[in-house]
């Protein structure tokens, strides 16, 4: 490299130069992510008219060929002239940096777009770009290759490689029809630049599903239509609610409701100074009052998993922000005082909530309307406005306080099961904590505080050793002998366990199996759990092979599943495969016989049947396993327990969601839906026992 460095080293980027050099400074990412960013600066804008009150529906179309298009029913981008620049309003926005009518102009009392710079990135990071406007009865269009407008020749059909031609002298916005009166509206439609993005970057429907569903919960009222037009058959969706976060915040939630959704409303005034256009065109610091409003819809559920989305004029903030700090300070100040009021009933004594007791089982959806807050960066994903921390704080303060003051019998009860419920899960971080502390593995000079029935292994090899859950203590006396004591961990337990979906949390501690389990795997529970800290590197279910054995394997599932998932997110729980019969296959002469194992009634019959074919005997009666116990130890070991010979089936969660309202449905505490179930066909009823 050149030591010399002077003035003719310094690089000036001109208009949309920057943004095609530097996209990640504005969109993020130059992957599928930058391209949702870019498609979301389009539809934000729409929604912007939406919130405003003109307009109710926004349409999205992913076409064949690549192109993306949002079309909108609000008043269509201005077609006059922009003094300033002499250039038309539908140029000003795709074209220039830092234009809009968001800077305080009075067109948008609270808005997602800041930064004027949304339209024009999108315009400058595409290969092609065409705007249709719907306004004064007429129909406007301008096209843009890479930015730059001008006219694309197309003779066949709308494509970014027709010939084209930019403008040299003066731009032209074309009027290309005529629309009936009161018909408004813009259209826009665009191919991304390969250069930027790539040949093979593609919208992912779900996540543009996902985020549309989430912004028509938002807006109440607006109707959100996705075609998906890229495959033979046309994917069509739409949403539309009612009810707004309200109806979001039972969407998201993830576990049963303990309360019912809680609405926080109100508003709150602050002066900020802020530089102003004046008559003449210069900007003067001025104190401006502005108005917030806060809006934030709550529910407690008898899970432990928390849900928290916060959004500042419909724009997600997934990083929190100043909204998020108040909410939070707000909560923990008012149950910290109604927990110190109702010590005495809660049995709470002298230890202090913490946030995440409260936030636990919480889900939230926080919303704020500020008109120009402030963000930390383009991508929008912290709010940074100072004042809206303290407006949300005494919203949230004073609604609270009157929900746990109110004399209403079904508002008694609930506020009475969430202080509960926080009393209970900080006196179970206050047991984990120090149950943590207390609880390590043991070594030779250290007095092991495990339950005195495990039968534990000699190893400190984390991820060799394993843990095997047995049922019963005949199976215990089997697995014993068939184990191998360097590595192979054994902990009895008696029959079926509680169920833990339907219990609490403190009925789960208190609950002899379960405290085992927990304790002997060592790494706490729910929220508290630590997978560096499990003893085990596989936990193994190896229960009887028939219909109890399979009830308790899905009881013990439950438990890993509620209190432990990061053990079942790890792959590391399994449940062993016991064999249902034993045939002696015998052989002519001194030969010894050979001994088959089979797993099920198909694979018996399969197996007798091949013997017969081969014209071999075998010993009768043939053996069926009625239980673990049955097994002599060196069959249990070949069959189940030693490395060479067993089969493990791991357990994995495919889809958390889908998991989570499964479990619900099978082990919660709602009757109806399971017998719908059941009656439905989901059990072969002939292999019901009767």
């Amino acid at each position: 490299m050149s030591t010399d460095y002077s003035a003719r080293h310094l690089s000036v980027l001109e208009g949309l130069e920057a943004v095609r050099k530097r996209p990640g400074m504005y969109i993020g990412s130059t992957d599928e992510r930058g391209l949702m960013h870019c498609l979301w600066e389009v539809i934000d804008n729409s929604v912007d008219e939406a919130l405003a009150g003109h307009g109710s529906s926004i349409g999205v179309t992913l076409h064949p060929d690549g192109s993306i298009e949002v079309h909108d029913t609000g008043r269509g981008i201005p077609v006059d002239i922009e003094p300033r620049t002499g250039l038309s309003g539908v140029e000003v926005v795709f074209t220039k940096l830092h234009a809009g009518g968001k800077f305080g102009s009075g067109s948008y009392t609270a808005s997602g777009g800041l930064h004027g710079v949304g339209a024009s990135v999108v315009n400058a990071l595409s290969e092609r770009l065409d705007v249709f406007v719907d306004r004064g009865g007429s129909t406007f269009t301008m096209s843009f290759h890479r930015g730059e407008p001008g006219i694309f020749d197309d003779t066949d059909s709308m494509s970014p490689r027709a010939p084209f031609t930019p403008y040299i002298e003066n731009s032209e916005l074309r009027v290309v029809g005529k629309t009936a009166k009161g018909v408004t509206g813009t259209r826009v439609r665009w191919w991304p630049d390969p250069e930027i993005f790539g040949t093979s970057t593609l919208i992912e429907l779900e996540s543009l599903l996902a985020r549309a569903r989430q912004t028509a919960f938002l807006v109440p009222g607006l109707t959100l239509e996705v075609s998906d037009e890229r495959s033979d058959t046309i994917d069509r969706h739409a949403f539309s609610f009612a009810g707004g976060i309200a109806e979001f915040t039972e969407f998201l939630a993830p576990d049963g409701a303990l309360t019912s959704v809680w609405r926080l409303t109100g508003d709150g005034t602050y002066t900020e100074t802020v530089p102003v256009l004046d008559d003449a065109g210069h900007m003067v610091s001025t104190d401006v009052e502005r108005s917030c409003h806060v809006d934030i819809a709550l529910r407690w559920g008898d899970g432990y998993e928390s849900v928290h989305k916060s959004f500042v004029n419909i724009i997600a903030t997934p990083k929190g922000g100043t909204h998020v700090s108040g909410f939070e300070q707000a909560i923990v100040k008012v149950l910290r005082a109604e927990v110190d009021k109702n010590s005495r009933r809660l049995k709470a004594g002298n230890d202090k909530l913490e946030k995440d007791d409260i936030l636990t089982g919480l889900t939230s959806v926080i919303t704020v309307r500020v008109a120009e807050p402030q963000f930390e960066g383009q991508t929008k994903e912290i709010l940074g406005t100072p004042a809206v921390r303290q407006v949300v704080s005494n919203v949230v303060i004073a609604a609270l306080e009157a929900k746990f003051a109110s004399t209403k019998r079904e508002d008694k009860a609930q506020t009475a099961l969430v202080l509960d419920k926080i009393v209970a899960e900080m006196k179970s971080r206050i047991s984990a904590r120090a149950h943590k502390e207390t609880q390590r593995r043991k070594n030779a000079l250290e007095s092991s505080t495990l339950p005195a029935k495990l039968v534990d292994c000699r190893s400190d090899d984390f991820e060799r050793s394993e843990l095997f859950i047995v049922e019963g203590d005949s199976a215990l006396g089997t697995a014993k002998l068939a184990r191998d004591s360097e590595f192979q961990a054994l902990l009895p337990i008696r029959g079926k366990i509680l169920n833990v979906q339907k219990a609490s949390v403190s009925d789960m501690l208190s609950n002899t199996e379960c405290a085992s389990i927990l304790q002997v795997i060592g790494a706490g529970s729910g929220r508290t759990f630590d997978l560096s800290q499990a003893r085990y590197g596989k936990v193994i279910i190896m229960s009887d092979a028939d219909v109890d054995g399979a009830h308790i394997r899905t009881l013990l599932l439950t438990l890993f599943f509620k209190y432990m998932r990061p053990l079942v997110d790890a792959g590391r729980v399994y449940a062993a495969v016991p064999p249902l019969h034993r045939i002696v296959a015998m052989n002519p002469g001194s030969k010894p016989n050979e001994v088959i194992y089979t797993y099920s009634e198909a694979e018996l019959h399969a197996r007798l049947d091949g013997l017969r074919k081969a014209n071999r005997k075998w010993q009768e009666p043939i053996q069926r396993y009625k239980g673990l116990g049955e097994m002599d130890a060196d069959q249990l070991a070949d069959t189940t327990m030693s490395l060479e010979h067993r089969t493990l089936r791991r357990v994995r969660i495919a889809d958390a969601e889908q998991s989570t309202a499964m479990f619900e449905l099978l082990m919660g505490n709602e009757v109806a839906p399971r017998r719908e179930f059941i009656i439905d066909g989901a059990l072969d009823r002939d292999r019901i026992d009767v």
